[in-house]
């Protein structure tokens, strides 16, 4: 029995010792599990999260565990282990918010581009619109807060999957399929490929009349955020033409930084 006591007294004194950062190291670890989950699809196995972490079993069965015990993460039938649902609360709190840091900025696009100004995130295999600042002039928009489409069919989707592997790619659009929202959506995987390309070289990306008929959109990533997200104006054709994207996008791209150290900053205070 002493020994037991010792040995456990040495693995609590382990898992809470300071890390190099300053914090609590197994705090550290869990969320970087957590990470690791979500990056390997949301479901893994104990011994696929040692390979890719370089932890010890027993070290990620205790954090697991814990996890498991506060309902971040759940155990399958299958003895996997898969994110659990309190997640879902967190993610869209911090959507909400992130929504709300965006706002000043896209206020800002709207005012230097007198277009209605975006920001929306890759939920899964969908685009979500998490923040809006719609423009003076009057005209209906289909992109609102809240609001979620598939990613082919927009300038958000193009900028957001513009450096993902094309095999991701199309498994994604595989599992979506490519539902023509007008007559010039892009509807095969490989005009949309062709499309990231162009966005790769362009350092923006256009959704043409592609999602709503007279429209046209720019966008941009929001580099380093952290999650992946993109910013955009929408606007009439008539007035998102070609000579007015030469000024708009360097906009875009200036507040698209901006905000990139706005939420660096906010992550880490």
């Amino acid at each position: 029995m002493p020994t037991s006591s010792a040995s456990d007294a040495s693995t609590e004194s382990a898992a809470t010792k300071p890390a190099a950062s300053g914090g609590v190291q197994s705090l550290e670890r869990a969320f970087d599990l957590l990470e690791r989950m979500a990056d390997a699809g949301g479901e893994v196995g104990l011994s696929e999260l040692s390979a890719s972490s370089g932890l010890p079993l027993p070290t990620i069965h205790r954090l697991m565990r814990t996890l498991v015990a506060t309902g971040y993460v759940r155990q399958q039938p299958n003895r996997r282990y898969s994110l659990g649902p309190r997640l879902i609360r967190l993610g869209e709190s911090a959507s909400r918010l992130l929504g709300t840091w965006a706002r000043p900025y896209l206020a800002r696009l709207v005012e230097e581009t007198g277009e209605t100004a975006n920001m929306a995130l890759l939920d899964g295999d969908e685009i979500v619109y998490v923040a809006q600042v719609p423009s003076k002039h009057s005209m209906r928009m289909f992109t609102e807060v809240g609001r979620r489409v598939l990613p082919h069919s927009t300038g958000v989707g193009k900028a957001l999957l513009a450096d993902t592997p094309a095999d991701e790619v199309r498994a994604l659009l595989a599992r979506t399929g490519m539902p023509a929202a007008t007559e010039k959506t892009i509807t095969t995987a490989d005009g949309f490929l062709a499309a990231l390309e162009e966005v790769r070289g362009a350092g923006y990306a256009v959704d043409d009349n592609e999602q709503e008929i007279g429209v046209r959109c720019l966008a941009v990533n929001v580099p380093n955020s952290p999650t992946a997200a993109a910013i955009s104006i929408s606007g009439p054709a008539g007035r998102v033409t070609e000579d007015a994207t030469e000024k708009i996008v360097p906009i875009l791209q200036q507040v698209a930084a901006e905000l990139s150290v706005a939420l660096a900053n906010t992550n880490g205070s």
